[in-house]
């Protein structure tokens, strides 16, 4: 599809459209009002990034979904801030570009847990950016973690559209595929 007709390009993004779609009516309806999947991920994200400080030589404070550096009021890790919707936009940027199931099966899995160490890395970074230049917090967080998170889900969208996406066979119109 890299260079392909304007009909390709708009089909893409119509279906990842259609896919966000569906996984933000998924989130909204069903997994946000459970609630179990983001507060699990959020207090994995708090306890792993928590063991990295500490492992660093900081003197952290963990409760539930808060983690912050002794001194600090801490961040919270609400909702929103656990990487799910992020998932969700590199899915639907995966299955919309046409390639093989069985690379898109692996690749999907690698992308998730490519997203979830970077959020991760945004955790730490962020916790201690508000213990060492809290006057930069605010920025960081509103906006460079968030360029970060789009332009890695941009770029796994790169690798998967020149080394995982395979275009899918042309058939001429009123040809008949061979059977094999």
């Amino acid at each position: 599809m890299i260079g392909g007709s304007n009909r390709e390009i708009a089909l893409f993004f119509g279906k990842v459209f259609g896919v966000f779609v569906i996984w933000y009516l998924f989130y909204e309806l069903w997994l946000l009002p459970d609630g179990r999947l983001d507060e699990f991920l959020s207090v994995n994200i708090v306890g792993v990034s928590a063991g990295i400080l500490s492992v660093a030589g900081f003197d952290v404070f963990q409760t539930f979904r808060t983690l912050g550096i002794d001194g600090t009021p801490g961040l919270m890790i609400v909702d929103g801030c656990n990487g799910l919707e992020a998932i969700g936009l590199f899915i639907g940027f995966v299955v919309a570009y046409p390639g093989s199931m069985v690379k898109r099966i692996l690749f999907i899995p690698a992308g998730i847990l490519a997203i979830y160490l970077l959020n991760i890395f945004r955790i730490v970074t962020l916790t201690v950016l508000q213990s060492w230049a809290p006057q930069f917090f605010d920025f960081a967080h509103d906006y460079s973690t968030s360029a970060i998170f789009y332009l890695a889900i941009f770029g796994m969208w790169v690798i998967w559209a020149n080394y995982g996406g395979e275009p899918e066979p042309q058939v001429p119109s009123g040809a008949v595929p061979a059977a094999g």
